[in-house]
């Protein structure tokens, strides 16, 4: 099943790896979509042990909520905050694609050492996991931008359901779409916070927040 699968992993590589060196906002919104649809496949790819309806509802509501909703959320975040590109991040776009690539490594790495409980499809889906993991990490505080840091937020979740997709393959459906619930709530709510601030404030930089005071 490895040859099915390896093409998507490999895309949701190319995907984090953009992420890190993307500075247009549209484009990382883009880019995160792209992410939740890749997830809805591999999800319909691994069905070692899974029923078809089982694997077709997390496809689907994968592709929906992350490749669909999600996205509409933050577009409408972006229109509202009216701002196009991160600026300033904390750190570059070139050291945070160097970064990336010393993470992807570090991953396999790891990866190639870890004792699984059960096989996983492909050599690759726990490095790729981790990888998209530390990538959200990263963006969450490498990113001055409320927007940019949601993003993040949403990468960092895709990489614990790609995990969860190699090894979780006895969790209840019931478990695996409550995660699509709470992470859909999380989204609305940061997008309606994105908005606040940005009326109240005219910015959505996270690092100026620091300055209010009572």
């Amino acid at each position: 099943m490895g040859w099915e699968i390896d093409p998507i992993l490999v895309a949701l590589v190319l995907v984090n790896l953009l992420l890190l060196g993307a500075s247009r906002l549209a484009a990382c919104v883009r880019l995160v979509a792209v992410q939740g649809v890749l997830l809805g496949v591999l999800a319909l790819l691994v069905q070692v042990g899974w029923s078809p309806w089982r694997a077709v509802l997390l496809a689907g509501g994968s592709i929906l909520l992350k490749g669909i909703v999600f996205p509409r959320l933050m577009w409408k975040a972006l229109r509202g905050a009216e701002i196009r590109r991160e600026m300033e991040p904390y750190v570059g776009y070139t050291l945070s694609v160097l970064l990336g690539l010393g993470m992807l490594g570090l991953t396999v790495w790891v990866g190639g050492r870890l004792t699984l409980p059960v096989p996983a499809a492909s050599h690759l889906l726990v490095p790729v996991a981790l990888f998209t993991t530390l990538t959200g990490l990263f963006l969450i505080v490498a990113r001055k931008k409320a927007i940019t840091q949601v993003l993040g937020y949403l990468v960092l979740e895709n990489g614990i359901v790609t995990f969860g997709i190699a090894l979780s393959h006895e969790a209840p459906l019931s478990v695996e779409l409550g995660v699509l619930l709470d992470v859909f709530v999380a989204v609305l709510v940061m997008g309606i916070i994105i908005h606040n601030i940005r009326e109240d404030f005219d910015h959505i930089d996270a690092d100026r927040l620091v300055s209010l005071k009572d």
